[in-house]
C-alpha cells in the first residue's frame, strides 16, 4: 500500500461485522457508517467490509485475510458474556496466540460491576483477550475493547462501539491530528438524532458523536464533534448550537 515518491500514503482499514443477527435482518447494522466517518476524520480510508455469521472458521478467515491487506481490521459484535459470543477465541485461534484473562480488564469489571450484583462467570468472560492485547476503554458500559496489534476487537451495539472509538481518536498511525469541540443538552439522543444527521452531512469531513445519559434523574446527551480542520469544527459547532436552541434546547458549552 506504499504510494508513489509524489503521492500522499493512503493509510486503510477493513471491517468484519459479526453476527448471524445481521446475516438474517433481524438486526440492522449501522456500525459501518459509524466507523467509515470515523475513520475518514482520521485521514483512514475503511475500503472494505465483510459480514460473517458467528462460526470460527468464517470469522478466522475473514480476519486473517482482511488483517493482512490493510494496516488496520477493526471488528464489531460477538464479545459479549454469553457462550455463543466466540469473537475472541476465533481471533485468538486467527492470531495462532492463547487467550487468557486480561488483568486490568478483570480488574475494571469487578469495579464496574462492584455495585451491580458483582462479576458472575458469565461477566467474567468479558475480560477474556488474546494474548499480547492491550484494551480500548469503554465508558459506556464497562467491559473494554480489545487491541492486538492491527486488529481492534469492539463491541457491537453502536453507542458502546462510539464510546470505544472516541477513546482511539487521533491514537493511529498515519492519522491525522483531530481537534473535537464538545456541548451538552439536557434532552433524549432520539429527539435530536435527525438534526444530528443534518449537521454532520452539511459538514463533509467532520463527525459528530453522541453520548447519552441518565443522571440527577433526568435524561441528557453530550454532542462532540470532530475534524481534521479546527474551523470546519468550529462551523459545525455553530450550526449544531443554532439548530438545538432553535429547536427549544438549552445548550451547555464544552458538556454536561
Amino acid at each position: 500500500m506504499e504510494s508513489g515518491p509524489h503521492q500522499e500514503r493512503i493509510w486503510t482499514a477493513a471491517l468484519v461485522v459479526i453476527g448471524d443477527e445481521i446475516l438474517s435482518g433481524r438486526t440492522q447494522d449501522k456500525n459501518v457508517a459509524q466507523l467509515a466517518t470515523w475513520l475518514n476524520v482520521q485521514g483512514i480510508r475503511l475500503v472494505e467490509v465483510r459480514v460473517v455469521a458467528d462460526r470460527t472458521e468464517a470469522i478466522v478467515e475473514a480476519v486473517n485475510t482482511l488483517r493482512a491487506r490493510n494496516d488496520y481490521l477493526f471488528t464489531t459484535g460477538g464479545i459479549g458474556p454469553t457462550h455463543d459470543d466466540i469473537t475472541v477465541d476465533a481471533i485468538a485461534e486467527a492470531l495462532g496466540v492463547a487467550v487468557i484473562e486480561h488483568a486490568e480488564a478483570r480488574a475494571i469489571l469487578d469495579h464496574y460491576y462492584a455495585e451491580r450484583g458483582g462479576v458472575t462467570a458469565a461477566r467474567a468472560r468479558m475480560a477474556r483477550t488474546p494474548e499480547g492485547a492491550s484494551l480500548i476503554p469503554n465508558r459506556v458500559s464497562g467491559a473494554p475493547g480489545i487491541r492486538v496489534g492491527n486488529v481492534f476487537i469492539m463491541a457491537g451495539v453502536p453507542h458502546i462501539t462510539a464510546g470505544m472509538l472516541d477513546a482511539l481518536t487521533g491514537t493511529l498511525e498515519g492519522g491525522r491530528p483531530v481537534v473535537s469541540r464538545t456541548i451538552g443538552c439536557w434532552v433524549g439522543e432520539s429527539e435530536v438524532a435527525d438534526l444530528l444527521r443534518t449537521a454532520e452531512k452539511a459538514h463533509e469531513g467532520v463527525a459528530i458523536g453522541s453520548y447519552p445519559f441518565f443522571r440527577e434523574g433526568r435524561t441528557g446527551a453530550n454532542f462532540v464533534v470532530r475534524s481534521a480542520d479546527p474551523a470546519l469544527a468550529d462551523d459545525c459547532i455553530r450550526a449544531l448550537i443554532d439548530a438545538l436552541e432553535k429547536a427549544g434546547h438549552a445548550v451547555v458549552h464544552d458538556g454536561i
